[in-house]
């Protein structure tokens, strides 16, 4: 064994964690090997948010912060008091990256460059002298008396007192996110949560959402619920939707998607009901429509619908509304048929069958159990020189800036711990 090389800490993963543990222990003066299987460190974090990459969330209220994080939230108090919101804003903005923010709290780098934020990572891990170890892939823990005691690589095996996990999801596979670490923990003995899909667009069964695809609205309400029962489950989200060629994205979808896919695993399919004017009443929306119909009493319906509805969403009324009542002249149009028409606008229809999948999700949920992690310090219950951060861990959230957080909080504690 003296052949192999020893260090104080490994870390497995040079994603935004990984690179905030290895150089945070590597401040302390330990001796920091970091492994990482791609040719470059955080390749997932430079695509990131479209490539501009969503920082951090700034909420100030850490309570109002944690909710976001679901059930997980009770196991974060600790952490987050150990490096919250305004923890990780210093820290950037001590590397040289001035941060802004955005509609909904949202955080930027000013510069609204992802790679900036990996660039600035790379070089703090770089400066404090942390072994890289690239194009390096882990293939398991080498285990010896029950603990473990060396990681085996492609290019050899090495031991370290200190092991941190941070080896990720299952979003965006291409950069190597395979998940492979959650297997080596289920062949030690943990209750691994499967990942699934969590911030991922939809697809649906209806051909008029396909026919409006690149279709952009910025204030819409839907709500989703079941054919088979109307309480269970039901609820409702108010936001931007951008209709697709397959169904149905943007914030407001993505951030549905996790209960959504509940309800899809229950009942196969999921009825949706778009409200195209939520701040606006029933009643007001009749008088919209007649007024709108006064103005144009001898125009058929089908051409005045563009006046009716919200931009784009004309061509969603023709394809569901009956054909004789598109060709009528408006002022043959009857109350009831004007109420049909109300009704839609407050409630137009939509099947979802299904999402996108892993492939297309921003983020993955799922992983290590949290009730076999000492969440002071992100270190496993069962072996105590094994440490967990980023994504590995089970805990569902938004999209918004709260996944990235995550990571910096995550991985300052176990690098102040490993």
């Amino acid at each position: 064994m003296s052949s192999i090389p020893h260090y104080d800490v490994i870390v497995i993963g040079g994603g935004p964690s990984g690179m905030m543990a290895a150089g945070k222990a590597a401040l302390r003066g330990r001796r920091v090997l970091l492994i990482e299987k791609n040719k470059d460190l955080g390749k997932k974090l430079s695509i990131t948010g479209g490539g501009r990459c969503n920082i951090l969330n700034a909420e100030e209220d850490e309570r109002e912060l944690l909710s976001h994080y679901g059930e997980a939230s009770k196991f974060l108090h600790s952490p987050f008091s150990q490096h919250g919101m305004k923890d990780s804003w210093r820290f950037f903005e001590e590397l040289g990256l001035p941060i802004v923010v955005e509609a909904r709290k949202r955080a930027f780098p000013e510069s609204q460059k992802a790679a900036d934020v990996t660039a600035a990572l790379r070089k703090y891990v770089t400066t404090n002298n942390v072994e890289l170890k690239r194009s390096t892939r882990a293939s398991g823990f080498i285990m010896k008396d029950g603990q473990i005691s060396g990681v085996k690589t492609n290019n050899g095996t090495y031991s370290a007192d200190s092991y941190v996990l941070a080896t990720g999801g299952l979003s965006h596979q291409e950069t190597g996110s395979t998940g492979e670490g959650l297997e080596w923990l289920k062949q030690l003995g943990y209750r691994i949560h499967e990942p699934n899909p969590n911030i991922v667009p939809l697809t649906v069964d209806d051909e008029w959402v396909k026919k409006l695809s690149g279709t952009s609205l910025s204030f819409m309400k839907i709500t989703f619920g079941s054919s088979l029962s109307k309480k269970d489950g039901k609820f409702s989200r108010t936001g931007k939707i951008l209709f697709t060629h397959f169904g149905l994205s943007g914030p407001l979808i993505l951030n549905s998607a996790h209960s959504v896919k509940k309800l899809l695993d229950k009942h196969g399919t999921v009825e949706a009901k778009i409200d195209m004017y939520p701040d606006t009443e029933t009643g007001v929306l009749q008088q919209r429509v007649l007024s709108a119909f006064e103005r144009n009493k001898n125009k058929l319906v089908k051409n005045v619908l563009n006046e009716i509805a919200p931009e784009g969403m004309d061509k969603g009324l023709i394809e569901i509304l009956p054909t004789e009542f598109l060709e009528e002249k408006v002022h043959s149009v009857n109350k009831a048929e004007r109420q049909t028409l109300v009704d839609l606008l407050k409630a137009m229809p939509v099947t979802v069958d299904g999402t996108m999948g892993m492939d297309w999700a921003v983020i993955s949920d799922g992983g290590i159990d949290l009730t076999q992690v000492d969440t002071k310090t992100m270190r496993s219950k069962l072996h105590p020189n094994l440490f967990f951060t980023g994504d590995v861990l089970n805990i569902n959230r938004p999209s918004g800036g709260y996944s990235l957080q995550l990571c910096w909080t995550t991985g300052t504690v176990v690098g102040m711990n490993a």
